[in-house]
Formats: structure tokens, C-alpha cells, sequence
């Protein structure tokens, strides 16, 4: 399921324009229990989330909820480490896989305008959580079996039970 923040819709002002993308294949779940594996930012949050610069022409972020063990992987420390490595990455940087500049200790990661270099690495985190999200989303048709093939990052044997 895909929802773009608006007024229409009933979207705080400052997320007008956002994209999320949530695990709901029944279209069925109520609104706070739906959270997104992945969104797409494309402007700042005056005085909040303002690191990544995307206040400039033609910059957007993509966001994705890898986990802490897809975390770690990808970077290299746990995100509970997070503080420690913040001066280590400029968030204004585009096509380079970032920790998220605000949500990095909870397993999420950014990239600005992903290109040549970080695509393949985006859709990658993208269908892993995606996969994630059907195994632990209630009435979702994955089995237990796909969470706990996803905990120990055997991905590529994961199929849907309806494959």
C-alpha cells in the first residue's frame, strides 16, 4: 500500500507531499498499526530533520527500515552505536547509503537521489523488508518460517506461501 501525504487526506502540513509505502495486502488495517517499511522524503522538516538538505532543487530521500541486523551488516556497527559514528557521514551527500540522520539507532537507513551507485543496494534493503513486513504483519500471508529465514538473512530462498 502506497500513501502520499496531503491535505486531502488529512497529513500534517509538513509532510504534504511524502510518500509511504506499508505492508497491507488487505487494505484492511487501521491506521496506527501501519507502518511503513519505506518513504520518500522531499523537503526538510524545519527545525527537526533538516541534516539531508532537501530543501534544495531536486533532492529527495528514500528511507527504508532494514532492522538492526541489516543495519549492522550494511554499516558495519550496530545502530545502537549511532552517536558515536554521526560525524562519520555527510547526510547532505547524494547516491551514498546513509544512516538515517534521525532514525539510525531504530534500523533505518537513507539515500538521497539513489543512482548508479546505490539502486541495486536500494531494492535489495527494499525487498528484504518487504518480506520482513509479510511475515510479522498480522493476517499477512507469509509464514513464521520467512521471519525467521529474514532474522538470519537468508533472503533468497523466501517466497511468498501463495507463489
Amino acid at each position: 500500500m502506497t500513501l502520499t501525504a496531503s491535505e486531502e487526506g488529512g497529513a500534517p502540513a509538513a509532510a504534504w507531499g511524502d510518500t509511504f509505502f506499508f505492508y497491507d495486502p488487505e487494505g484492511n488495517l487501521p491506521e496506527n498499526q501501519r507502518l511503513p517499511f519505506t518513504t520518500v522524503v522531499i523537503h526538510d522538516y524545519a527545525g527537526w530533520d533538516t541534516e539531508s538538505n532537501l530543501d534544495r532543487d531536486g533532492i529527495f530521500r528514500v528511507n527504508i527500515a532494514i532492522g538492526r541486523n541489516g543495519f549492522e551488516r550494511l554499516l558495519g556497527y550496530p545502530p545502537a552505536t549511532q552517536a558515536a559514528h554521526r560525524d562519520e557521514f555527510d547526510y547532505g551527500a547524494t547516491d551514498v547509503l546513509l544512516p538515517h540522520p534521525l532514525y539510525a539507532s531504530q534500523g533505518w537507513v537513507s539515500i538521497l537521489n539513489p543512482g548508479d551507485q546505490t539502486s541495486a543496494r536500494l531494492r535489495d534493503s527494499s525487498r528484504r523488508r518487504m518480506a520482513w513486513r509479510r511475515a510479522v504483519t498480522p493476517g499477512g500471508r507469509a509464514s513464521k518460517v520467512m521471519h525467521r529465514y529474514y532474522r538470519t538473512g537468508i533472503t533468497a530462498s523466501i517466497r511468498r506461501s501463495d507463489d
